[in-house]
């Protein structure tokens, strides 16, 4: 009888069919191989270790010895199957347990629906799931699994509500998979409600439910139920720090990420990875904590992890957005291996500091390596040519993206476009673009366009564009800021007063501004008009005498970012004491002096206060760097490295 048709089972000696060397001759010396569960044994062991391909000819050549394969032998066959998502071989594994009678077993079905659902044919894993006349939990689980593995967290959940129906025992595994899907779906309601469920079975303390029940909560938008998940939990795992710092990571917290980081090296009951130091680095990232990033750099090398190629674009896109642009480079050139993630954190590096011919200088040798560009690499490109003015370039790889590499443009390319087309004055062009996208505009698109209105004072298109961006997210209060800022420039108070009684009328809040800057290994937070910080008298204090020394040499304050109808006088108070101002002054006081000081604010950086560093770098004779919410500033004896275009 002939068993198989592709390939991968041809006609194998049994003596060759392990890449392991210990394996093979332990087999062949002591292994009876007419005894079946020996096979067994090995088809197990070699799928256990990741040979699936030597898995299936151990298979294929027990089959040539026509010994007859029993219930064990089929699950480790099928998931060797899974394991290269090799559906052909799977369907032929599926035909041979049928012809030896495990039509209904539990066991076997349970592999093949996960078989079938990790190769999406998610069909087939349904029949075969609805042909079990009596499921139990781990045929339960592997069908609401398959559901979740193909994008599919509905169906998931409507199929763990049927099994919640029948009298089928529970464990920890459904329940990790109940919850698995609940982070997709992220309703917090539906979240809770397993939670209750799995506390009434008792599953609270099982550390799997625990670590997928701190990112369902996180995935709601709900971190202060992850963070008290995390705290209840008797043991935690080097997977449950990971996701607390990774939540605080990517949601704009890093100071509580870099607090929880510092708490696993206090507990120091359980070792960091790969993981952990990728996110801590992001969290450096973004908080702008160069210290403990350059710690995190000399750790990775202690470790000899230099050559991981996710460790070494984190760390790259650590220094890029820590403001150290020249190590940046120094790691990327030090890689021996690059994907398409390192040269795109370049690209995006150099973008963010205005370095467009550089960024385009690598994003060419990135084709000359034959390594092909992605959707994110041509939004690091655009983004470049936006922060630079680069309308030619924008254009053409706006155009050429789709028939030269077959990347359909996105929001966050017509994002970039508006910006860079907007921002050079071609208000009317990136008008005419938003109209003819073949997507549709988004917060992104609109937000550039208002944007650029309000960098140009164009009234006619800010009403436009913020009547649309006012439909999408009437609760962002930006926007209504943006348009009153367009009005308050054009002398037009009655709006700017219109827009107050809007924003008040809908019970909105202006997100607070504030900047970061770090001193003696510590990162220090300021607000507008701080006196929370220790040392704020002292700060005010020396903002007086620079300010003396800035008219001395010329400054005249620009209050056209102040939105109210009051006179020069008090529109001057109030931008004097601007976060950046505060985070300048305070780093200037604590460092040595010729140290670059490198401030981060989490808004764009206001008009005043950018002429105003310019000024403090030239009396000083000091590099000040400010990163603010679209790209980096370096000011230089009183110019900046954007060129006043931002």
């Amino acid at each position: 009888m002939r068993i198989f048709k592709t390939s991968l089972f041809s006609s194998v000696h049994t003596k060759h069919f392990s890449t392991n060397p210990n394996l093979t001759i332990f087999f062949n010396k002591y292994v009876d191989k007419t005894n079946i569960y020996a096979w067994n044994t090995v088809i197990a062991e070699l799928a256990r270790s990741g040979d699936s391909i030597e898995a299936l000819k151990a298979f294929s050549s027990l089959r040539r010895l026509s010994l007859k394969p029993n219930r064990s032998t089929f699950p480790c066959t099928i998931k060797a199957c899974s394991a290269i998502s090799d559906v052909s071989s799977g369907k032929q594994t599926h035909q041979q347990s049928l012809i030896f009678g495990y039509e209904n077993d539990l066991f076997v079905s349970s592999a093949l629906i996960d078989m079938y659902s990790k190769c999406h044919e998610l069909n087939d894993a349904r029949k075969l799931f609805d042909k079990i006349l009596c499921r139990n939990v781990v045929s339960w689980t592997s069908m609401i699994s398959g559901y979740i593995q193909n994008d599919s967290a509905h169906n998931a959940l409507l199929l763990f509500k049927d099994f919640l129906n029948k009298e089928v025992l529970m464990d920890p595994v459904v329940m990790v998979s109940a919850l698995s899907a609940c982070s997709r779906v992220s309703e917090a309601g539906i979240t809770k409600g397993v939670h209750g469920l799995l506390i009434k079975n008792g599953f609270e303390g099982d550390l799997n439910v625990g670590n997928t029940l701190i990112d369902a909560y996180s995935k709601c938008g709900d971190m202060s139920v992850s963070k008290r998940v995390f705290d209840e939990m008797s043991w935690r795992d080097v997977v449950s720090w990971n996701s607390m710092i990774a939540i605080y990571a990517q949601n704009g917290q890093s100071m509580k990420a870099l607090e929880v980081f510092y708490e696993m090296l206090k507990v120091g009951d359980v070792s960091y990875n790969v993981v952990t130091l990728s996110t801590v680095l992001l969290a450096c990232a973004h908080s702008g904590a160069l210290h403990l990033g350059k710690c995190i750099h000399e750790l990775v090398i202690k470790m000899g992890l230099e050559e991981n190629v996710v460790m070494s674009t984190s760390i790259i896109d650590m220094y890029c957005k820590c403001g150290e642009i020249k190590m940046a480079r120094k790691t990327f050139d030090g890689m021996r291996e690059k994907n398409v993630k390192s040269w795109t954190a370049m690209i995006a590096g150099y973008g963010k500091h205005g370095l467009a011919k550089e960024a385009l200088a690598v994003f060419y040798e990135m084709h000359r390596a034959g390594v092909q560009p992605n959707y994110i690499t041509f939004v690091s490109v655009l983004a470049a040519c936006s922060h630079a003015g680069f309308v030619e370039e924008g254009r053409n790889f706006f155009s050429t993206m789709n028939q030269e590499f077959g990347i359909e443009p996105g929001a966050e390319h017509y994002s970039c476009m508006v910006d860079l087309l907007g921002q050079a004055g071609f208000l009317n062009e990136a008008f005419d673009l938003i109209k003819g996208m073949k997507v549709k505009p988004d917060v992104m698109v609109w937000g550039a366009l208002l944007a650029a209105c309000r960098i140009h004072k164009n009234i006619k298109l800010g009403d436009i564009s913020a009547k649309k961006l006012f439909e999408l997210d009437s609760s962002n209060c930006g926007y209504h800021l943006l348009l009153s800022n367009i009005y308050a420039s054009a002398g037009r108070w009655d709006d700017v007063e219109r827009m107050k009684i809007s924003i008040k009328g809908k019970g909105l809040t202006k997100p607070p501004g504030f900047s970061l800057v770090e001193a003696k290994g510590r990162v220090h937070v300021f607000l507008v008009g701080d006196k929370e910080h220790p040392q704020h008298k002292e700060i005010y204090s020396y903002l007086e005498i620079l300010s003396v020394k800035m008219h001395e040499a010329g400054y005249l304050p620009d209050t056209t970012s102040v939105l109210h109808d009051i006179n020069e006088e008090e529109k001057e108070s109030v931008i004097r004491v601007h976060s950046e101002k505060l985070a300048v002054a305070f780093g200037i006081m604590n460092t040595v002096p010729g140290t670059t000081i490198q401030v981060f604010k989490n808004l764009r950086v206001c008009g005043d206060c950018h002429k105003a560093i310019k000024f403090i770098s030239k009396i000083l004779n000091q590099d000040i760097v400010v990163r603010d919410s679209k790209r980096f500033h370096r000011f230089t004896n009183g110019t900046c490295s954007c060129e006043d275009y931002w």
